[in-house]
């Protein structure tokens, strides 16, 4: 089975990740004129690498294909280079447990009503 991609979020989604096509191609585990002909639109990926397409980039199949315009509802993503304080806290804090993290959230909230 065959899932036409939306061309355009592929190169978008790429970009705001600041990676070149070869970093893509690895990321998802395919070749990098494979990954180029995706962008182009001259090949379409199979159903297994749209996944992983999907997974790679943290959208869902649905965006993908432009029959969503939600990329991942249940999700942020965080550009390591736009906001580097925010994504070093987000990587610290898969360190704690839920419980953890509430009392976390909690402190913060009330310090910054002080």
């Amino acid at each position: 089975m065959q899932i036409i991609i939306s061309t355009e979020r592929l190169i978008s989604l790429r970009k705001t990740l600041e990676i070149t096509q070869a970093e893509a191609a690895r990321l998802i585990g395919v070749s990098q004129p494979a990954y180029q002909r995706y962008e182009a639109g001259t090949r379409t990926p199979s159903l297994h690498v749209v996944r992983d397409i999907a997974n790679a980039y943290n959208v869902s199949v649905d965006y993908l294909t432009g029959n969503s315009n939600i990329k991942r509802p249940d999700y942020i993503t965080v550009n390591k280079n736009e906001s580097p304080i925010l994504f070093s806290i987000i990587e610290q804090c898969r360190e704690y447990d839920d419980e953890q993290l509430k009392r976390i959230l909690d402190y913060s909230v009330k310090t910054s009503n002080e």
